[in-house]
């Protein structure tokens, strides 16, 4: 596998328009609960809006779209939302697959599936397999994920393979067993919802990406919202580790 720059070794190109876009989608829960509905109604707008997202990536000319549905600890919600939530998955991936392929879409899911029932792994691994020769817009569904999660099975799958560099390996031997191997590292991280934090997503991933946070609950975070975010990145001067005065004019082309 062709490896992706790091932006603690190298320094990235920066073009005006994010590559790759990371979201935690944020207050689907508290949207419902300000319109007394139940949480669920919320996780379903919300996925209106993640079309949304995608379609507005698709027209931006944005190459990645990653976004947090279920994290490692959200296992921890009551019984309930989670059995809703994982019926929400299965439901869409069973609808959106021919709508992504008819828009060149491809669909990846990172996390430890093991946890997930067989019904739902076969879903993702039918989805993962019909999109898998589309190149618009690589979109990745983070799903019983954690950043530390992705480390430690990235190093044991390491040390597996190399168990004779134990205590040298590298940055480059570890990339290629990090969940997201395929994509390079988010330029932007937007969180709707009004939390600062990133929630142990990407950690890896994201040592020199730009935030983005917002109160904006996810369900009301419209293109427009999503237009705001592109523009504070586009203000931003990304040094990675450089002074201001050695920044060369950039090609934003």
């Amino acid at each position: 596998m062709a490896l992706f720059s790091s932006s603690t070794r190298d320094v990235p190109q920066v073009n005006a328009v994010p590559v790759h876009v990371a979201v935690i989608m944020d207050g689907n829960g508290r949207w419902a609960k300000k319109r007394f509905l139940p949480r669920v109604a919320g996780h379903f707008k919300g996925l209106d809006l993640l079309r949304e997202m995608v379609r507005a990536c698709l027209d931006r000319g944005i190459r990645y779209l990653t976004v947090f549905a279920f994290s490692s600890e959200n296992w921890r919600r009551p019984q309930e939302e989670v059995s809703l939530l994982m019926q929400l998955f299965a439901k869409a991936l069973q609808q959106e697959v021919a709508k992504l392929n008819r828009n060149e879409v491809r669909l990846r899911v990172a996390g430890d599936l093991s946890r997930f029932d067989p019904f739902l792994q076969g879903l993702v691994r039918d989805a993962e397999e019909k999109t898998a020769t589309n190149q618009k817009l690589d979109l990745t569904i983070c799903a019983n994920y954690g950043g530390r999660w992705d480390i430690m099975q990235a190093l044991n799958r390491l040390a597996q393979a190399c168990p004779e560099k134990a205590g040298a390996w590298s940055e480059e031997d570890l990339a290629p067993y990090l969940s997201m191997a395929f994509a390079p590292e988010p330029d932007l991280f937007i969180r709707t919802g009004g939390e600062e934090r990133i929630s142990n997503f990407l950690l890896w991933q994201l040592a020199y990406t730009e935030f983005y946070f917002t109160p904006t609950l996810w369900p009301d975070f419209d293109t427009e919202a999503f237009a705001k975010a592109i523009t504070s990145y586009q203000r931003r001067e990304r040094r990675f580790g450089r002074t201001s005065e050695q920044l060369p004019g950039q090609d934003n082309a």
